[in-house]
């Protein structure tokens, strides 16, 4: 057994997956569950995610040996200020945080001398949907999980951190904290603000009922993430702004280009933009 106690704080999609990923693997005793919403935590405790429910923070961390900050990032500095005096010498922290830069800082700010034991983690496995009665024991499930760990960070602790994770049934890797929030921002970030603009666009058209009504397969797949949490892609944006807009602009240049060569009526130039397109992603899914 990895661990006797552990706390959730945030027992949504991923919290509450985590949760559920660790009781299956027999890799925990007890789960505690703590959150803003007393509602949600009724579902986690009837879904036996959790084993008992808390409001208060430090009294669910408290006697926990793992804590799991699974909260919209711009929480976390609240979070992690009301569980430093209450984490035991042992405990290891680690969370589900999508950028990694900010969360880090927060950390380093509250924890004082226990950032330690705070091993940051990114578990790639997100869903349009959100809260415990989305929470899945297979969410996981030969997904990837990052890891970014400090240099404050024992061998040891880092391991038991990936062990978690891997009893999960997560692909657990590791990457530097920049590098993270650089790569994110170009294959998550940008791709969820695309599919929010595109929705919202569509929306607020004069005709937007009629457009809705003949929208089919491509914009229903390409919008899918747009039913994502808006707390917490807001959250993701403010927090890796500075990563987000370089691929924003990026993303503006080929749309430029694209629209010259429409414009052009060059088809033979749009053809092969296209088949260049099909084939990347083609062999993208080949050999994920």
């Amino acid at each position: 057994m990895l661990f006797r106690r552990v706390a959730v704080i945030g027992v949504g999609l991923i919290g509450g997956s985590f949760a559920l990923g660790m009781r299956q693997a027999k890799a925990c005793e007890s789960v505690v569950g703590v959150g803003r919403h007393p509602a949600n935590l009724r579902v986690a405790l009837e879904r036996g995610i959790i084993d008992a429910m808390q409001t208060d923070v430090g009294r669910a961390v408290e006697g926990a040996d793992l804590v799991l900050v699974a909260a919209p990032v711009a929480q976390f500095p609240a979070i992690f200020a009301s569980i430093g005096k209450f984490l035991g010498p042992e405990a290891l922290v680690t969370d589900g945080g999508s950028t990694k830069r900010d969360v880090i800082a927060a950390a380093r700010a509250a924890l004082g001398k226990k950032i330690g034991q705070f091993v940051p983690a990114h578990p790639i496995a997100g869903a349009e949907k959100s809260g415990a009665a989305a929470a899945s024991a297979e969410l996981f499930n030969g997904r990837r999980v990052i890891l970014t760990p400090l240099p404050e960070n024992a061998g040891s602790g880092v391991e038991k951190i990936e062990k978690a994770w891997a009893a999960c049934g997560a692909r657990v890797s590791r990457m530097d904290a920049q590098d993270h929030d650089a790569v994110l921002a170009a294959v998550s970030h940008l791709p969820h603000v695309l599919a929010f603009a595109l929705v919202h666009d569509i929306a607020h058209r004069p005709n937007a009922a009629e457009l809705f009504s003949f929208a089919a397969g491509g914009f229903r797949d390409f919008t899918r993430i747009a039913s994502s949490h808006p707390e917490m892609w807001r959250d993701i944006c403010v927090a890796n702004r500075d990563r987000l807009l370089l691929e924003m602009n990026s993303f503006s240049g080929e749309l430029e280009r694209l629209r010259a060569l429409i414009e052009a009526g060059d088809g033979s130039a749009l053809e092969t933009v296209f088949a260049e397109a099909r084939e990347a992603r083609d062999r993208w899914i080949r050999s994920s």
